[in-house]
């Protein structure tokens, strides 16, 4: 009969594993003793021997299976490793003093963090955390204090170089940033295109540019010039290179050629433009001529918006010369300066009219030159143009 049962009880152990039991799901039998772990009659202890023993059963620990269920852990999570329970601490910290118990009681009244989901990982309790955490966490990132080590290296999405290799990747990096910001664009820019009402001598003028390439390097096409309704214009052409040296400025190199009713000239060329604080756009260029003439020019202005729409525009260009040029009607130090201020309505950002002032003047050699040729030294007019890009 015992074989029979120890059979049976065998049987409905093994469809009943630990992991089931401990998820609720079913229980495990007690396992049956033998007989021979019976204590016999005869080895029993007397009443007496067995009196001071009772003391110390009283005083042992409680076991497993009376321990008390740790509500943040309940059995079935414990059973699959989400958390630990509370109560299978070590008795140590069992028998901790009463203040080594109260950062725990602190960091279960943490509303943002229960207990439950602290114990499975799902948040930090602040309670809980040490007192020099914030110092540690200070010691990093944008909280280092200020030096002058150079900045760490950008971080790089290599990821695929542990399959192709970085030698194999480097083509579709490439692509990548030609396609985003590495491509070549273009801008053709008419700052001025103009008439100008004057005293008798009623006339034209532009200034404008194109560029072609990137962000680094571009070509660039600068024109201006002036003329009258009567006689024909004068103006000049530049074809550089130019290159960025930084976020708002641009060297250029290049070539100038004039056209005019005097002789031609053509020159060799160096000079900037850019962007520069408080939001001035400025541009400078040095000029030698195939004659071994140096001139020199500097020009600026600046958009104050006063509306979404409506920009005022002051304006200033000023030329010089390092000698008397009198093929050409320049003389020697500062030659001519130019001062204007133009309202423009912007009717879209890329297509705007205006209306304006301008004020010219010729100086020294230069402003002798005009009256010995019958023409004016300068004078005030009014404007009205159209200022574009595409």
């Amino acid at each position: 009969m015992s074989l029979v049962l120890s059979a049976i009880l065998l049987a409905s152990a093994a469809q009943c594993t630990p992991e089931h039991a401990a998820m609720g799901h079913c229980k495990m039998p007690a396992a049956a003793k033998p007989k021979s772990a019976k204590p016999k009659p005869a080895a029993r202890p007397t009443p007496a021997a067995k009196a001071p023993a009772r003391p110390a059963e009283r005083s042992a620990p409680p076991s497993r299976a009376t321990a008390p269920v740790d509500p943040s852990c309940p059995p079935e999570h414990a059973a699959m490793g989400h958390c630990t329970p509370k109560a299978s601490a070590p008795a140590a910290q069992q028998a901790a003093p009463p203040a080594a118990a109260a950062p725990a009681a602190a960091a279960a009244s943490d509303p943002d963090c229960p207990p439950e989901h602290a114990a499975m990982g799902h948040c930090t309790s602040k309670a809980v955390a040490p007192a020099a955490a914030p110092a540690a966490m200070a010691t990093g990132g944008t909280a280092l204090p200020a030096g002058n080590a150079p900045a760490p290296a950008a971080p790089e999405a290599n990821y695929a170089d542990r399959v192709w290799g970085r030698d194999g990747m480097a083509p579709a990096r490439a692509t990548l940033r030609s396609e985003h910001g590495g491509m070549s664009f273009s801008q053709l820019m008419l700052n001025l295109a103009e008439v100008q009402f004057r005293d008798g001598r009623d006339g034209y003028r532009w200034d404008g540019e194109f560029w072609y390439g990137g962000d680094i390097n571009r070509l660039t096409i600068k024109s201006e010039g002036e003329g009258t309704f009567r006689e024909d214009a004068e103006g000049e052409v530049q074809a550089l290179y130019s290159r960025a040296v930084g976020p708002y400025f641009n060297l250029q190199a290049g070539v100038r050629q004039d056209f005019r009713r005097g002789p031609d000239r053509t020159y060799a060329t160096v000079g900037f433009e850019g962007l520069a604080p408080y939001w001035f756009d400025v541009e400078g260029a040095l000029f030698l001529s195939d004659r071994g003439d140096v001139l020199g020019r500097l020009e600026g202005y600046y958009d104050q918006r006063m509306t979404q729409r409506l920009v005022l525009q002051p304006r200033v260009e000023l030329n010089l010369s390092a000698q008397d040029v009198p093929s050409s009607n320049i003389g020697s130090g500062v030659t001519d300066a130019e001062a204007g201020l133009r309202l423009r309505y912007e009717i879209r950002r890329e297509f705007a009219p205006y209306v304006g002032v301008s004020w010219e003047r010729r100086f020294g050699d230069t402003a002798r030159y005009s009256r010995a040729a019958g023409e004016g030294t300068g004078g005030f007019s009014l404007v009205a143009g159209i200022r574009a890009w595409f």
